[in-house]
Order: C-alpha cells, then sequence, then structure tokens
C-alpha cells in the first residue's frame, strides 16, 4: 500500500514522532518561501506541511496508515497536491479527509508545528554604530540597507546593544512589508564615561584655581556651565553637577554629571623669576 505522505518528509513508515517532528523542521526551514526562492518552493513547503499535518496527529496518521494513498483517489500525495490547482485550500482537504480542522490558514502556511507562525518571518535585523553625543542626546541616524536609504529616530538615552524598530523597513512578500530590527553600538567618547545615567568627565583646573579658589567655565554634552572650585582642590576631587548625566527612559528622569578636577601645573620657565626662587625656597617638601 503506497503511502507517500511518508515520502514527502522523507522519512520511513516506522518514523517514530521525534523523527517524524525533526524531519518535519528541517524540511520546512529548507522549503520556506522566505529562504527558499525557487519557484516551487512554496507548493513544497505546503505538502510538507500537510503531510505533517496528518502523520504528527495520531488518530489521523491511524486513519492513513490504514487508507494510505488511496484517500487521495489512489496518486501519491504529490500529484494529488498538484492537481488541485495552485489556489488549492488544504486545510478544507484535511476536514473532509480526516474531520475537524487542518493547520493551515488560506496563506497556506502553518499556525502550529514550524515556528508557530501564520505567516513568513519579514522582519530584518542589522546593526549600527552610533555617535556618542547622539546616544545621549538622541537625534537621527541616517540607514543604507538593500538599496534604500532612510533616517531613522534614535531616542534619548539609548543604551549600548539595545534594539529599536524601524516600521516599514524589513522584507517584503506578497504585498506585506516587515520591520527592520535595528541593534544600536554606541561609539566611545574621548571625553565621558558613562554609567547606567551617571556621566563622568574630567576638567582643567589651573593650579592658581586649585589652591585659592575661583570659577571655571565647563562644557558638558547639554550646555555650558560654570563651576565654583573652592580652595585646595585636589587631583581628581569629584564635583556633582545634578541632572546634566542621561535620560533614564523608564524613569523620565535624568541621571547626575560628575566632574573630576584635573590640576594643571604651570611651566617653570613661564613663571617670574623670583617667583620660581621664591616657590623653591618657600613650598613644603611633604
Amino acid at each position: 500500500m503506497a503511502k507517500s505522505l511518508y515520502e514527502t518528509l522523507e522519512i520511513n513508515e516506522n518514523a517514530a514522532t521525534d523523527e517524524i517532528k525533526k524531519a518535519y523542521r528541517k524540511l520546512a526551514r529548507k522549503y520556506h518561501p522566505d529562504v527558499n526562492k525557487d519557484p516551487g518552493a512554496e507548493d513544497k513547503f505546503k505538502e510538507i506541511n500537510a503531510a505533517y499535518e496528518v502523520l504528527s496527529n495520531p488518530e489521523k496518521k491511524q486513519q492513513y496508515d490504514q487508507h494510505g494513498d488511496s484517500m487521495f483517489g489512489g496518486q501519491n500525495f504529490h500529484d494529488f497536491a498538484r492537481g488541485q490547482g495552485s489556489n488549492v485550500d488544504l486545510d478544507e482537504i484535511l476536514r473532509q479527509m480526516f474531520g475537524g480542522g487542518g493547520g493551515f490558514n488560506r496563506s497556506g502556511f502553518s499556525q502550529g508545528g514550524f515556528g508557530g507562525f501564520s505567516e513568513p518571518d519579514l522582519d530584518t535585523n542589522a546593526q549600527v554604530t552610533i555617535d556618542f553625543d547622539v546616544a545621549i542626546l538622541g537625534g537621527k541616524q541616517h540607514i543604507t540597507l538593500n538599496n534604500d536609504s532612510f533616517d531613522v529616530k534614535i531616542p534619548e538615552g539609548i543604551e549600548n546593544g539595545q534594539k529599536i524598530r524601524a516600521k516599514g523597513k524589513g522584507k517584503a512578500y506578497q504585498g506585506q512589508r516587515g520591520d527592520l530590527i535595528l541593534k544600536i553600538n554606541v561609539s566611545q567618547s574621548p571625553d565621558y564615561v558613562r554609567e547606567g545615567d551617571t556621566l563622568t568627565k574630567y576638567f582643567d583646573v589651573p593650579l592658581k584655581i586649585a589652591l585659592f579658589g575661583g570659577k571655571v567655565e565647563i562644557k558638558t554634552i547639554h550646555k555650558d556651565i560654570t563651576l565654583k572650585v573652592p580652595q585646595n582642590t585636589k587631583q581628581n576631587q569629584k564635583f556633582r553637577v545634578k541632572e546634566l548625566g542621561v535620560l533614564n527612559r523608564k524613569a523620565g528622569s535624568k541621571g547626575d554629571l560628575y566632574l573630576k578636577a584635573n590640576i594643571v601645573l604651570p611651566k617653570i620657565e613661564d613663571l617670574d623669576e623670583e617667583l620660581v626662587q621664591m616657590l623653591e625656597s618657600k613650598l613644603p617638601e611633604k
């Protein structure tokens, strides 16, 4: 008794449940129309799904094992499926033959079994590297993909490794269009270190201001500020500036900016000779 559903899945009639599932997944991946562009791939994919729908169901498999290809009018399943025409409703055929629901929607893709989808996955994954400042402040990034150029909006405060979705910029299939899933890689900054919502930056402090106090103009990523520096400021001393860090998109608030003092020593040759002599004699050695 001919049993061509087993031939469709390229297994023998004694195949166990796990073997049937493994064979199905292998063939479904091979002939999925989103992967295989051959003209006959979609029809082959439908046949594979139909065969699996029967052979993975114990009751339907028992019926098929009992009657074989006589259920298809004596034809093997391949010829039977081809004979139904391009708009064949395999769902209806399975209902008539075995009773109950089949496994296919109108597009011919399995709702169960392979991956649990009802239509091909049209999303596209890609990566893009953006400037540190754009990650902190937000902005636009120009993308060129598959001969298509467009801008994507980068949200303020995005982190390295996060993903954003560009609607309608994925793959196209039968009038549908998927999305572009874009992984964001953030370039390192020569000036800032980011830790979560906090930014840290060094700023130069002339020796005179470090010793006697004063004000220093500092350009930050958000705006220019004037920082009051106290007397006896030490190297690496930290100053906290509230809410000049990174936006926490979940909390809706900004972190802080920490400024670390870098004491800039003058060159001896640039100082007055008398001052140099006095410093050399008066400055403590410890």
